[in-house]
């Protein structure tokens, strides 16, 4: 068997073996929705909830883990290239389909509910029955 033929099957068992762990690690991980976050996420972080400002006053002034952009001048949604931008921020932050290490869950959830101790927004979801929780839960992939 020559070098260059023996070379060729390792080089050719690698990329094979590549290709299977890749395969399984998509399978395993979800990934999340882009078009969902714009139509029902992004709103959430400009929705104005009793007793606290919206998470965009913040998130789009300090540096924390959850940036979002600024809103152009006069608009009152993200253009596209904004949204990618929010939705890889908020992406971060989630692990598809396991609400206990989903930042974005769990921070701004009351600790009686499962919440962190400190928000420094305070308590946006009293509970994991909040509809606007629910709704960052199931683009999540939380079931």
């Amino acid at each position: 068997m020559s070098v260059r033929y023996l070379s060729l099957c390792v080089a050719v068992a690698a990329l094979s073996a590549v290709a299977s762990v890749s395969q399984v690690a998509s399978q395993t991980k979800p990934s999340l929705d882009y078009e969902a976050f714009k139509a029902k996420v992004e709103p959430i972080f400009l929705e104005k909830r009793e007793g606290h400002v919206r998470c965009y006053v913040c998130h789009s002034e300090n540096n924390s883990a959850l940036h979002l952009e600024r809103l152009s001048p006069g608009a009152s949604a993200w253009n596209d290239e904004q949204s990618r931008k929010n939705f890889q921020s908020a992406s971060g932050l989630v692990e598809p389909g396991n609400p206990s290490d989903s930042r974005l869950l769990i921070h701004p959830l009351a600790p009686e509910a499962g919440g962190d101790l400190f928000h420094s927004g305070g308590r946006q979801f009293a509970s994991k029955d909040d509809p606007d929780w629910k709704i960052l839960a199931q683009w999540a992939g939380v079931k």
